[in-house]
């Protein structure tokens, strides 16, 4: 591997789904990751379930004990737009990657077997997938159409530009898996979105600062949509909040609201030892006399078959 870099560009892009339309997402992806890297960008970020989408508002037709035949099939068409990993959409993305020979993350909405995951996928500038993380808790009606990650897609790759990792949304949450991600030396703290709060900022800037991390944080911009397609008139579905934040919690760019658009910042991997001088909480900061985490990594299958006896 290439000696580690110092100071280099990141960006975040500010961008919503072509929803129902995986094809037109990903020359939008195409788009953009090519605006970034002419931006200077070595890493490159996106939302939440850029890939396959996130249709906010939507129900499925599903109440306490009732689902129904047209929310049945709007859940086809959302599993017909998910991707297989891999398959030919994430060989799209990787030649994304490889064409703008950038570390290119993004989230997706994941097809295995029967189910659907809220997943992000990792891309170095070969094009190469480094490793995948399957979000662990959907959140309130996403888990009436996603299913939940187990530890074996907790990831944090070694690349020439840091350590890098990603936890997704109200993941960010949780924080015995923040723990978790700081404890395998996270420095660059992916937080892809959909969460367009207020508050959403506050979160993440606690983070950048509890772990002494840069974050790096996507969120869509989903204009409201009508009858005659989308209105720029009414209240966007999404409306952005992307930024990057340092290890102090100072916002380097962003937060930026109403549109498509990319933030770019350099960053200085020096400024992490800066922090953990006075604040390491897996290390001096920590009380393992007291509190201790155990991370279970290893995967959960639901049917687990035998070889035959020699084989």
């Amino acid at each position: 591997m290439a000696d580690k870099v110092s100071k280099f560009q990141v960006s975040v892009v500010q961008v919503g789904s072509a929803l129902f339309d995986t094809p037109r997402t990903l020359e939008k992806l195409a788009h953009w990751a090519a605006v970034a890297r002419q931006a200077g960008a070595r890493l490159v970020l996106f939302p939440e379930a850029f890939v396959g989408g996130y249709p906010k508002g939507a129900q499925f037709g599903a109440s306490l004990g009732s689902r129904t035949d047209e929310g049945r099939e709007e859940f086809r068409r959302y599993f017909e737009s998910a991707i297989a990993v891999p398959g030919p959409e994430s060989e799209r993305i990787a030649e994304i990657a490889r064409d703008n020979q950038i570390f290119l993350v993004t989230g997706v909405i994941e097809r295995s077997g029967g189910t659907l995951y809220c997943t992000v996928l990792f891309f170095d500038p070969a094009g190469r997938l480094l490793g995948k993380h399957r979000k662990l808790m959907p959140t309130a009606i996403e888990r009436i159409v996603w299913g939940a990650g187990d530890g074996s897609t907790l990831p944090v790759l070694e690349t020439p530009l840091g350590k890098l990792g990603a936890v997704i949304c109200w993941e960010n949450y949780m924080p015995l898996l923040r723990m978790a991600m700081y404890a395998r030396g996270v420095e660059l703290y992916c937080a892809p979105t959909v969460d367009d709060r207020d508050a959403w900022i506050s979160t993440v800037r606690h983070i950048a600062y509890e772990g002494r991390c840069f974050v790096l944080s996507a969120c869509q911009y989903l204009p409201a949509a009508s009858a005659n397609g989308p209105s720029v008139a009414d209240k966007p579905l999404i409306r952005g909040g992307s930024c990057i934040i340092s290890p102090f919690g100072e916002l380097l760019a962003g937060p930026t609201y109403g549109g498509e658009e990319l933030l770019t910042a350099e960053i200085d991997l020096a400024e992490i030892a800066r922090g953990k001088f006075d604040l390491d909480v897996v290390g001096h900061y920590a009380r393992p006399d007291v509190f201790r985490l155990n991370v279970n990594e290893a995967e959960q299958p639901s049917v687990a078959i035998d070889p035959p006896d020699g084989k």
